[in-house]
């Protein structure tokens, strides 16, 4: 098997797993809008459900359009991916790691979009109670990392195909 299908089989598996067990605890272990302090003033665990996209975005749009673009959208986004990573160099292995964050992290939240109506979020920092990021949960994670990645590895390229030896 090539590493880059084994990457594309165990990433998102992974990142999927971690993301429903970490949402699964959230959701038997708090009441919704409850916070547990856990690094002081920098860091908690808060239940937020979030009906939006990242940091909220759409959140107040009406459900007939938002619904239906929150579930349309990642399902077209894990064609684009698939379609990209059919093109990938069998040794690009950096570039499989990246798409498979995204693929994980889209299906993570996507399966709480369908299963719920929306995604739970929990991972909650801050500074001093007064600058205030919103809460996000491990599949935004992955999915910025992944876009992280590819962003670094598309900055880094200079127009040649990736040396398979030196991958990793």
């Amino acid at each position: 098997m090539k590493k880059k299908n084994l990457i594309a089989l165990i990433v998102p598996v992974a990142t999927i797993i971690l993301d429903q067990w970490t949402k699964g605890m959230v959701l038997d272990r708090f009441k919704l809008g409850e916070s547990i302090p856990v690094l002081g003033s920098f860091f908690n665990l808060t239940y937020v459900r979030n009906t939006g996209a990242a940091f909220g975005f759409m959140a107040n749009v009406d459900s007939s359009l938002r619904v239906p673009f929150f579930l349309a959208v990642p399902l077209v986004a894990l064609v684009v991916i698939g379609l990209l990573f059919r093109k990938l160099p069998a040794g690009d292995v950096r570039t499989a790691g990246a798409l498979s964050l995204v693929v994980g992290g889209a299906i993570g939240n996507l399966i709480d979009r369908i299963n719920l109506g929306y995604v739970v979020d929990f991972l909650d920092f801050h500074w001093n109670y007064q600058a205030h990021f919103p809460a996000f949960n491990v599949a935004d994670s992955a999915i910025c990392v992944g876009v992280g990645l590819l962003m670094i590895d598309m900055a880094g390229k200079d127009g040649k195909e990736p040396d398979a030896s030196a991958a990793l």
